[in-house]
């Protein structure tokens, strides 16, 4: 999507981020994600490229244990991470397109991927993955859901910052069910000292891809991938683990 297609999050609302999801609620998820590489590879991975690296919520967690390069096509959302994980690279940059001319041991792409809407756009992103994963390297991409687990539903959430709150209610639904995507539509309440409460409306349009076309997408950039299941506060995802023949 264009910038200014982008939702609001992670432009103008940036800031707000770390209110709408904390970075401590990542902890079991990017222990799940960090155990998943190492089982993968045959070494431990020393390195690690995220793409989509958002707000930088995951890195702030698996950062101690790799070497971790963060890329994001959003300024703003960048600038949220490099406040909260200081020591990690980051770098402006879209993962259909990025290309840095170097390899890591591992490839890490998060929820990021639904943006995604088109098959050729998720193919483009793997094969982005494949270029930068070593020989020998992993590649995992935990999308929110295929379309297999796809369910519409509503969730809220929200924190209290210092002199400031937000809290939200997401709703997804899927108009077209015969298509690849769906929306979430975020309502959002910002309360901030001094400032009149204020209410904004956030659309996310996401892409949502059966199983078997994530796995003849993997595999034909040539990976060899499989399916892992992880479960988070009842809530279970699939997992696709993705590894680069060594050479």
């Amino acid at each position: 999507m264009s910038e200014a297609e982008s939702p609001r999050l992670y432009r103008e609302l940036a800031p707000w981020f770390h209110l709408l999801t904390a970075p401590a609620e990542y902890a079991e998820e990017a222990a799940a994600y960090r155990d998943l590489l190492v089982e993968a590879s045959p070494t431990p991975p020393q390195t690690l490229l995220e793409l989509g690296s958002g707000g930088g919520n995951n890195a702030s967690h698996y950062k101690h244990h790799f070497t971790s390069t963060l890329v994001d096509p959003s300024p703003e959302m960048l600038e949220q991470s490099r406040g909260l994980n200081p020591e990690c690279e980051h770098l402006l940059g879209d993962m259909r397109t990025v290309r840095l001319g170097r390899t890591f041991d591992a490839v890490f792409v998060h929820d990021a991927v639904m943006y995604l809407t088109t098959r050729d756009d998720l193919s483009r992103a793997v094969a982005t993955a494949f270029l930068h994963c070593r020989p020998g390297g992993v590649a995992l991409f935990v999308p929110d859901c295929v379309r297999e687990t796809f369910r519409p539903g509503t969730s809220h959430g929200g924190h209290d910052g210092d002199r400031r709150a937000l809290r939200y209610l997401e709703w997804t639904t899927d108009p077209d069910p015969d298509d690849d995507t769906f929306r979430s539509d975020f309502a959002i309440v910002l309360a901030e000292d001094g400032q009149p409460t204020r209410v904004v409306h956030d659309l996310h349009r996401c892409g949502v891809f059966p199983r078997a076309d994530w796995l003849r997408i993997l595999e034909g950039a040539g990976f060899r991938p499989a399916v892992r299941s992880l479960t988070f506060e009842g809530e279970t995802v699939e997992a696709f683990v993705a590894v680069r023949a060594a050479e």
